[in-house]
């Protein structure tokens, strides 16, 4: 059987891939705060673009 992510105890069908419900919220905690994040790609702000603006139409400023 595997083991929770959080505690490494055996986990429980019931909260499955955790132990518990403690440990489940602990990991919804570690999304909310920003202790995970997946890695994405530019944002609109990043590339130059406004939502605004067209990609091809310069941004004016």
């Amino acid at each position: 059987m595997s083991s929770c992510p959080i505690c490494d105890k055996e986990t429980n069908p019931k909260y499955r891939p955790f132990c518990s419900k403690r440990c489940a919220d602990v990991d919804l905690g570690k999304w909310l705060n920003g202790s995970y994040a997946i890695p994405g790609g530019n944002t609109d702000e990043e590339d130059g673009f406004s939502s605004d603006t067209a990609p091809n139409e310069p941004k004016i400023h």
